[in-house]
């Protein structure tokens, strides 16, 4: 018999009201749905609504945290904000919660951008508020079309990530101002770029928990490819 298709839960962004319409809207990147559906599974979209969580947490087979061009609210790591930051309560409320969730019931979790900033703030992290020239001197806000690579990351040996992706250097793209700093609880850096800034992170308690700070479902590599398959592979079993 044909196996089921692995249904994958996929956060979206939302927006009280402008541009699209002047109610309330929830947005996506057509990529983030397509890459999950191309190798197999079903691309499920999840509105911010905590009543949710234990209903379809049950149902899904693996969840997909996507970035989004806000901040997490740095209350949440106890510190005070650094400067203008776009914040969206409901949006971080309902994932961190929904995450939780995932966590606990040992289904597959892969944290995009955004998501593994989530990822590592759930579990008691904090963040670079902005990354500048001081901290960094690699261009982490790409100037290319974010559909090309812009610098390498170095990937741990002995991690998950190193097993699914089989070698330690790769090239990625690039679209973040913020980044991991103190690591949460049970979390291990599994990836740098080479000045230092966390590009992925794993749960080292969880059969598959990994956040990458680049954009993989543009699929530019053959080793974006590898972990996009290998996480909805896992939500398959």
């Amino acid at each position: 018999s044909k196996m089921k298709k692995p249904l994958i839960g996929i956060t979206l962004d939302s927006q009280e009201s402008g541009n699209y319409s002047k109610f309330p809207w929830y947005a996506i990147r057509e990529n983030y749905l397509n890459c999950v559906y191309e190798f197999g599974a079903i691309p499920f979209p999840l509105f911010h609504n905590l009543e949710t969580i234990n209903e379809f947490s049950k149902k899904l087979d693996g969840l997909l945290i996507t970035g989004g061009n806000f901040d997490i609210n740095p209350k949440l790591y106890n510190e005070s904000t650094s400067k203008k930051l776009i914040f969206k309560k409901e949006r971080t409320d309902f994932e961190l919660k929904l995450f939780k969730k995932f966590l606990k019931l040992n289904k597959p979790v892969l944290g995009i951008c955004g998501g593994e900033q989530l990822i590592n703030v759930a579990c008691g992290g904090s963040l670079i508020q902005n990354l500048n020239k001081k901290n960094s001197f690699i261009k982490h806000e790409q100037t290319n079309p974010r559909n090309e690579v812009s610098h390498s990351i170095l990937i741990k040996k002995k991690t998950h990530l190193f097993k699914i992706i089989k070698t330690n250097k790769i090239s990625v793209n690039s679209a973040h101002h913020q980044a991991v700093k103190k690591l949460g609880k049970n979390l291990i850096v599994s990836a740098t770029s080479q000045d230092n800034v966390v590009e992925a992170i794993e749960h080292v308690n969880h059969p598959w928990c990994i956040g990458v700070q680049w954009h993989p479902e543009f699929l530019i590599t053959k080793f974006d490819i590898l972990l996009i398959k290998n996480f909805i592979s896992f939500a398959s079993k």
